[in-house]
């Protein structure tokens, strides 16, 4: 007995003693602090103050704009000369007149029934339909065009009050901007397919003569398109479509094109406002510049547009601006290319002041420069002015018009280039280019030019 009461008392003893000693060695282990994961709730809301989002839900811009684009159905007159049986073989019939049918859409952009579409569309048309979305039918008529350009504008012969799209700012537009394309492709009435902006500025053209300047998107455009809406996630519109790349059978294959709404519109209220186009000139000649021009130029700048020449009387060289200036802005616009200047001015009307920066042997400027109408007009593949008193005065001349670009293959390979001076189509003197154009240049049989030597040529043609 007295063996077990004495081997419980040293048991208790024994841990009594452990938990001492246990407690003393815990007091002067090191704490460590553990920190514990942020969590955030599932409804957590990332700020947008320093983060960007687009939402993609396309349901409200189809909505605001499908009832205001049309199917364009235009009437035209063909003429066919295959003969319809074997008995016009012989007797040399007259060709026969037959219509013909083109389709395509446009958008209309003001609830009296003002309508933008592409030239191509309307082009040579005899008559002019719209279908709205409600499949209603009416008479337009054609108010005017600007072939350059490729739009047309066009009015629906009501007193009905339409649904129409507002205008957005095309120059805000970003690359990667979800877009969507509303139209009538193949005659399947209001369609709209989505994609993004692929480029701004893009022109297709293989040289800078072209007044091209699209807006590149990847949302389907095909045949029919032509002249329907391109717009943002508002439904508002940023461009109207034009053109697509094909591998020659005509139908979409990755990239379609659209005039910016900015120059559209501009186009459209110059037509309705004044008859025609308002277009307005910095007065420059030049190239857009890349790596390669850069080099044949002796320049360090690979982007911006050269200035090669200054038109005589226009704003840009009563500024003050220079040949070998290399502009590459205006106002808040980047100049980078040819396309980037056509684009912005094509915005712009005579009579409107710019802010060029430019650099000159390397120096960054600014000049204000007034925008002004163009001195030139088109005729028998010739661009052409008026003639500068100081011009006049170093050929001995009291009349006549310069010529300031030679596009007819004919009459360069018989030597007429620019800087000469046309003194008469047919026998009658020219003084002005209002002179030039009361002349049918589809009737014309002699021309007649003193060159910068101050000799006269005359070419008769058959």
């Amino acid at each position: 007995m007295k063996s077990i009461l004495k081997t419980s008392i040293i048991a208790v003893v024994s841990a009594f003693v452990a938990v001492l000693v246990f407690s003393r060695i815990q007091e002067k282990k090191p704490i460590y602090s553990i920190s514990t994961p942020q969590v955030f709730p599932t409804n957590y809301t990332v700020p947008t103050t320093t983060v960007s989002a687009m939402s993609t839900d396309f349901t409200v811009a189809a909505e605001k704009t499908i009832d205001a684009v049309v199917h364009i159905t235009n009437t035209s007159v063909g003429r066919s000369r295959q003969p319809s049986n074997i008995w016009e073989y012989f007797y040399n019939t007259p060709s026969r007149e037959y219509p013909r049918i083109g389709m395509g859409s446009g958008v209309i952009v003001s609830s009296d029934g003002y309508i933008i579409t592409n030239n191509h569309v309307i082009e040579d048309a005899s008559e002019i339909e719209v279908t709205t979305n409600d499949n209603k039918i009416y008479e337009a008529e054609l108010v005017g065009t600007d072939p350059s350009a490729d739009i047309a504008v066009l009015r629906i012969n009501s007193d009905q009050v339409f649904p129409y799209v507002r205008f957005a700012d095309s120059d805000l537009t970003r690359i990667g901007e979800w877009v969507l394309a509303v139209g009538n492709p193949y005659n399947l009435n209001s369609t709209v397919t989505a994609g993004i902006i692929s480029a701004k500025s893009r022109d297709l053209s293989s040289y800078d003569s072209k007044n091209q300047s699209f807006i590149q998107t990847d949302a389907a455009v095909n045949s029919g398109n032509s002249g329907g809406a391109l717009v943002n996630l508002d439904g508002d519109l940023i461009g109207i479509n034009t053109a697509i790349t094909s591998n020659g059978m005509g139908t979409f294959i990755g990239y379609s094109f659209a005039v910016p709404s900015n120059m559209a519109r501009k186009i459209y209220e110059d037509i309705v406002e004044f008859g025609n186009v308002q277009k307005a000139l910095l007065g420059v000649t030049g190239n857009g510049l890349n790596a390669r021009i850069a080099e044949e130029l002796g320049i360090e700048e690979t982007e911006g547009f050269y200035v090669a020449g200054l038109e005589e009387s226009m704003g840009a060289k009563e500024a003050g601006l220079q040949e070998e200036d290399v502009i590459i802005k205006i106002n808040d616009a980047p100049i980078r290319k040819f396309a980037d200047l056509t684009g912005y001015l094509g915005s712009k009307r005579p009579g409107d002041r710019v802010n060029v920066t430019f650099l000159r042997n390397g120096e960054e400027k600014t000049l204000s420069v007034e925008l002004k109408r163009t001195p030139f007009i088109s005729y028998y593949g010739m661009r052409l002015r008026e003639l500068t008193k100081k011009e006049a005065e170093k050929l001995d001349l009291s009349e006549g018009v310069h010529v300031s670009a030679v596009q007819n293959g004919r009459l360069y390979r018989r030597g007429v280039q620019k800087g000469d001076v046309l003194l008469s189509v047919n026998g009658k003197d020219i003084s002005t280019t209002d002179d030039v154009l009361a002349l049918d240049e589809d009737s014309i049989y002699e021309l007649e030019f003193m060159n910068q030597d101050k000799e006269r040529m005359r070419f008769i043609f058959e």
